[in-house]
């Protein structure tokens, strides 16, 4: 039995989190952006560093300066005299005390709102921070989110004021049962890393739409489904000007579908055609500029409208050496050059969790298939019903965020994890769920090789389309012999995509072909690898790690210093090593 009368709550409390949970927000929540007039939060907010989580143990959102007589309190919080940090950046780059700081960091920013009409609804949107975020408006809680690389909205239109103070605590803590687990082979990176809007709607918002070509139509159709918030019951209008398409579509409780006959310019890298389309219902309106293309599997092989092809690739972290987690759009549009214009590649898998949106938006835009994925990675706590409930959300966030994105043609449900009783289950349901939620797509997983029999065997296969798999022959596992031993044991009925195999080389450090960490030993395997796969029938994509060296806490010999030194040019973003030039040529004359 516990005193009331010498219990001090934010003291002795260990439950201080479980409150907010009733105010998560995820999947459903989200409202779509494209398209949308946003008024920009981002900018310098007050920033602490709290360890001790005390803006939830102690309750300092609420600003509590008086007691109940009205005398005044003493406070050990002072928000308006702490220092200011960018947002979005990540804390890691911008503070030299906070670079390898994973606990919570306390955001505060004042700002003014004036209503616009009467039936307004006001939301505030974060497009990524990392990892778990609580959202204070005036002194209360408004909400919460998991996931550090996903968007999430939170409506604030029954707590908006006229002058409003917003306090967000980001929590960059790792855990076991989170997505992504403890144990990662990147830099964790922490912070409101990615933009953040305030977005007004009338009483009705889309809170989804999903327009595409529908698939073994003979490219002749198209479909939308939509969801809104708001009249249940209602006539929407869907336009796409270049077609001549100006088709009204029924609402029922909410929801509204359409299926129009249509001829479309078909999207593919080598002509990545977009239409301006836009839906509008009860006032709210949502435009995007969409492409049209057919991607499917038939038996071993990939189709991109019709026409067999493969997938040359490379992997990608979202990881700059300056900026962080953070991007810009000339660094994005860079690296898709790179890959199209020299590296002859026609795709890109994002590593190991959603990438900002920007990159597919300007993939669509360049013409670039995209593999992207949710960072169920390693060990993760597959018997853990909350860890699935939050890899399942934000799965179903990237999905709502990217569905109208013709270069995204993968969705991915993690990477190299053993295969168990209970990642079975976990993976095969994650499988399951984004074939429920978008049939236009192929769904993969980086999966492992049976080392014991040495072939491709993984149960999660008969839940995929596409079997990706990891492979470091020649590196991790000397024996590169293994390779050839692998590939001649396996027979799987669905294409292979090598989505990593790479080897480890310092720019400007030369030696022989049989030195590790030199350019030389990186270019010879690169050869090897290359005539290997190249001449296996069923593998019909590769993606090798990386395009980039990238920061990694795990990674500390004299050639890395806290840098994953596989890729093919170094973190400057401009030095290419030797293997370049070799997967280059490699897909330069692959068909």
């Amino acid at each position: 039995m516990t005193n009331p009368g010498n219990f001090n709550p934010e003291i002795h409390s260990t439950d201080f989190r479980k409150p907010f949970e009733a105010y998560r927000v995820g999947r459903n929540e989200l409202v779509p952006i494209d398209g949308r007039k946003m008024e920009s939060l981002n900018g310098k907010w007050h920033f602490l560093a709290d360890p001790l989580e005390y803006m939830l143990r102690g309750s300092w959102y609420k600003e509590e300066k008086y007691d109940e007589a009205g005398r005044e309190k003493p406070q050990d919080y002072d928000f308006d005299s702490y220092p200011k940090m960018k947002v979005p950046s990540c804390w890691n780059m911008e503070r030299s005390d906070l670079f390898y700081y994973e606990s919570m960091g306390d955001y505060i920013r004042n700002f003014r709102y004036v209503k616009h009409s009467d039936d307004e609804r006001v939301f505030l949107h974060f497009e990524g921070a990392a990892y778990r975020t609580y959202v204070f408006l005036n002194g209360k809680p408004v909400g919460m989110h998991d996931g550090g690389s996903t968007p999430f909205t939170v409506e604030i239109t029954d707590a908006v004021a006229e002058q409003n103070r917003l306090i967000v605590a980001v929590d960059g803590s790792r855990s076991d049962t989170r997505v992504p687990m403890s144990n990662t082979d990147w830099f964790f990176y922490s912070g409101i890393y990615r933009d953040v809007y305030v977005i007004r709607t009338g009483r009705t918002v889309i809170k989804d739409w999903f327009v595409r070509l529908v698939p073994d139509t003979d490219f002749s159709e198209i479909a939308l489904d939509f969801e809104a918030d708001g009249l249940n019951e209602g006539t929407a209008v869907l336009r796409v000007p270049e077609l001549g398409i100006e088709k009204d579509v029924n609402v029922k409780e909410g929801k509204g579908s359409i299926v129009l006959k249509a001829s479309p310019e078909l999207w593919s890298p080598e002509n990545p055609k977009l239409y301006d389309v836009e839906l509008s219902y009860d006032g709210d309106t949502v435009k995007d500029r969409i492409g049209f293309r057919e991607f499917k599997v038939v038996g071993n092989d990939i189709y991109l409208n019709g026409k067999k092809r493969f997938m040359k690739g490379i992997c990608l972290h979202e990881d700059d050496i300056k900026m962080g987690k953070c991007t810009t759009e000339a660094s994005i549009r860079e690296a898709i050059r790179v890959v199209k214009e020299e590296l002859h590649g026609v795709f890109i898998r994002l590593a190991h969790y959603p990438h900002t949106r920007l990159f597919a938006k300007i993939a669509d835009e360049m013409g670039i298939m995209l593999w992207e994925e949710i960072p169920v990675y390693w060990a993760i706590a597959f018997d853990n019903a909350s860890t699935y409930k939050d890899a399942e959300n934000q799965l179903g966030e990237l999905i709502r965020r990217d569905h109208n994105r013709a270069s995204v043609v993968i969705w991915s449900v993690g990477n190299e994890n053993a295969d168990t009783d209970a990642r079975f289950r976990f993976m095969s349901s994650l499988a399951d769920f984004a074939h429920s939620q978008d049939n236009t797509r192929a769904v993969g997983a980086a999966c492992l090789v049976n080392e014991v029999d040495e072939r491709i065997e993984d149960r999660l296969a008969d839940s995929l389309d596409i079997i990706g798999i990891n492979e470091y022959y020649g590196w991790y596992n000397p024996d590169f012999s293994k390779l050839g031993r692998v590939l001649r044991n396996s027979a799987p009925s669905k294409p292979v995509i090598i989505t990593e195999v790479g080897a480890g080389a310092r720019a400007g450090n030369h030696g022989t072909s049989d030195m590790l960490w030199t350019e030389e030993f990186q270019e010879e395997f690169y050869r090897k690898q290359v005539a290997e796969i190249g001449s296996c029938s069923f593998i019909k994509g590769v993606s090798p790690w990386i395009l980039y060296d990238f920061r990694a806490e795990r990674r500390f010999n004299s050639y890395q210093e806290g840098f994953n030194r596989k890729g093919l040019i170094d973190s400057d973003r401009k030095t290419k090593k030797l293997a370049f030039a070799v997967l280059a040529s490699f897909y330069e004359t692959k068909e």
